[in-house]
Order: structure tokens, then C-alpha cells, then sequence
């Protein structure tokens, strides 16, 4: 029996680095694949938004074996006119709103597209939902960049924010504007500042997802080498399936409130390059070549969260150590590239190259399906 119907706003914005722009692409991020998959556990009859233009790619869904199971509605996020249509069609009791342009390194490029689509379209959904569904319960995906380079060793929902990228700045008009309309209309609102999560579904660009593919294809003799920037950064990585179950439920708590979501523990990009390496027997000092043109403009040196506020009101706490998080993603990359290899056909966001050097090659484009061997 359905209980609720559930909209999650699936559009991603991803870079293209071979043209150097932004392109709205049909496709479901990882947390609104997870997300999805767990709404319908629970019997939700649930709602995506896509972006029609284009060739629609949902190999994440696909993956998980759902995508027959959601309904897709097309709209856009720059179009205040067909997200009230949208909402209309769904007639949503709940609105989880992950959609954004999410790649750091890209916003220091594009700051005013990443300006409009991650922090003011926070804003045109709320006014949409302010219009037709006031008595929503409304999340938004905030994130632990806003704390940026503040001096606090762990963060909580009392830390001051200082963002260090665009995206970050962004994503703080998105927290702040979530509030003014929970404290001005009432509204059932919700800021989940997630610390950073990872899947065998995290796109190539993000740094733990290319890590476990390079070692993955480094293993098999598909490449030599990976380009990587700033080794120290630390960061606070958790299981991206767990941390969706707390978006779920801070939208079944009894007020609305903003909760961190973190695993608790700091982790170096060069830790995750050790165990990543490490999984499959290689040393990796022997293939990483840290290259400066990766480093960010203004880098973050540290993150780590404090999710006590969740454990103690929502009654969440993260499974998933970092040593097992890194070996499941390295296995899967490692078990997807046998398989193409082998000729199998299966979702997967199969790079255009198995040259990894090549960053153009590398980052742009997507394929729904595996492929045989490339020479």
C-alpha cells in the first residue's frame, strides 16, 4: 500500500571538461538512486524531475534495478514554471531536493551557473512548494564545503560556516534560505549537511570514485598511471546508502531541524590512495603522479564531523568503516572492468578512454553500457 509519494529532483549538472561548460544531463545522481531505492522499500510511489533535453541516461537506476519503478517527470531547475507543474503532477507529500552542479573544482570556473542552480533554485522550488503544498516536508541536500577553512577541529550544526569555493557559497544561500522559509512561512524544512559519501554509483570525477577506478584498471594493465592533486586534504568519508536513510528520516521527525550527517572520522587523500592501491596488491607510489594543475584555487585542508545530534534525535549511526567503504568501490570497479572485458553489457558509466592520463578523455562522457575491450 502507498502511504506517501516522495519527489526527488534527479537532474544532475555535471561538467564537461572537454568543452569547458556545464551540461544538464539526464541522469540520477548517486544519493537520488540510493534514495530512491529506499522510498520504494518502504512503499512510496516515487516522483523524479529530469531534464528532457538530450539523450536521458540512467544507468545508476538501471543498476539498481528500479528505473521502471519511478516515474520521471521532465522539467528544470532554471524554470520556476515547470517545477509547479511538475509538483502538480506528483502531488508530493515529501521533497527531497539533491539536485545540483556538484563538482568543486568545476565552480571556481562557472561561479554564476553554479550560483543559479545550486542556491537559487533552492529558492524556486520553495516558493513553488510555498504556492501549492505549504504543508510539504521539504529536505535539502546542504553540504560540509560550507564549513570551508574555519578553525573548529570537528563541525556541528553550531559551527560558523566559511566557504572556500563557489560551490560552497552556494550551497550556504541554499542552507539559509531553507531556514528563512521554515522560520518565516512555517514550513516543514529541513538543511542535512552530509559530510562527504561514496557508492561504487559516485561519478568518475569525484576523487574516491576515480581512485578505485584507476586502481582497478591500473591492476588489469588498462593503464599506467593517475593524475592526482593535493594528497593531504583530509576529509570525513562515509557509505552514501546510510546517510540517505537519515535524509528519510529527518523529513519523519516530529519538527523540522538540520542535522550533520558524517561518519565521525578524517581520512587523507593519500590514505585513500594507500588502501585503494593496497586492495588489489599494488604500491602506489608506483603509478600516482600528483599533478598542481589539480589543485583547487583555494583549497580545504580538513573536514570531520560531530553527528551526535543525529544519533541522540534521529537514532542514526554510520556501519561502514573507511577501510571496507574504499575496498567495496575498488571491487566493483575491479569486477565492472572483467566484466567488459569479458563483452558483458550492464549499466555503468564506463569512462570514453581506458587512458587515464588523458583528463579530457577521462571526465567527459558517460555510456548507459559496457563495451568489449578498447585497443
Amino acid at each position: 500500500m502507498e502511504w506517501s509519494n516522495g519527489m526527488i529532483p534527479i537532474l544532475e549538472v555535471s561538467y564537461n571538461c572537454e568543452k569547458n561548460s556545464f551540461d544538464h544531463r539526464n541522469i540520477t545522481g548517486q544519493d537520488g538512486a540510493y534514495l530512491a531505492k529506499l522510498l520504494l522499500e518502504k512503499n512510496y510511489k516515487v516522483y523524479g524531475i529530469f531534464r528532457r533535453t538530450s539523450t536521458p541516461s540512467f544507468w545508476r537506476l538501471q543498476y539498481l534495478g528500479i528505473q521502471d519503478s519511478v516515474n520521471l517527470i521532465p522539467g528544470d531547475l532554471m524554470d520556476t514554471g515547470s517545477l509547479i507543474n511538475a509538483i502538480l503532477q506528483a502531488d508530493p507529500t515529501e521533497f527531497y531536493h539533491l539536485a545540483a552542479q556538484s563538482f568543486v573544482e568545476a565552480s571556481f570556473d562557472e561561479a554564476s551557473a553554479t550560483g543559479d542552480i545550486t542556491g537559487v533554485s533552492v529558492t524556486r522550488i520553495l516558493d513553488a512548494l510555498k504556492l501549492l503544498k505549504k504543508d510539504i516536508r521539504f529536505y535539502q541536500a546542504s553540504s560540509s564545503e560550507m564549513f570551508g577553512n574555519g578553525e573548529a577541529p570537528m563541525q556541528n550544526e553550531d559551527t560558523p560556516f566559511h566557504p572556500a569555493s563557489p560551490y560552497a557559497a552556494a550551497k550556504v544561500y541554499g542552507y539559509w534560505i531553507t531556514r528563512i522559509y521554515r522560520e518565516s512561512f512555517g514550513m516543514f524544512a529541513c538543511n542535512g549537511i552530509l559530510f562527504n559519501h561514496e557508492s561504487p554509483l559516485r561519478g568518475i570525477e569525484f576523487v574516491t570514485r576515480k581512485v578505485s577506478n584507476a586502481a582497478a584498471m591500473i591492476k588489469l594493465g588498462l593503464a599506467k598511471s593517475l593524475r592526482l592533486g593535493n594528497l593531504k586534504a583530509r576529509r570525513d568519508w562515509g557509505y552514501a546508502p546510510e546517510y540517505v536513510e537519515n535524509m528519510w528520516k529527518m523529513l519523519q521527525n516530529e519538527k523540522p531541524d538540520d542535522f550533520v550527517v558524517a561518519s565521525g572520522a578524517q581520512h587523507s587523500v593519500q590514505e585513500l590512495v594507500e588502501t585503494a592501491f593496497g586492495t588489489v596488491g599494488l604500491n602506489w607510489k608506483d603509478h600516482v603522479i600528483v599533478d598542481r594543475k589539480l589543485f583547487r584555487p583555494l583549497d580545504v585542508p580538513a573536514l570531520q564531523g560531530d553527528f551526535s545530534k543525529a544519533a541522540n534525535i534521529l537514532g542514526w549511526r554510520p556501519k561502514t568503516s573507511f577501510d571496507d567503504l574504499v575496498k567495496l568501490m575498488v571491487e566493483a570497479d575491479l569486477r565492472r572492468w572483467k566484466d567488459c572485458l569479458n563483452g558483458m553489457i550492464f549499466p555503468w558509466d564506463i569512462p570514453s578512454s581506458v587512458n587515464i592520463e588523458r583528463e579530457n578523455e577521462f571526465y567527459s562522457g558517460s555510456r548507459t553500457y559496457g563495451s568489449k575491450r578498447r585497443n
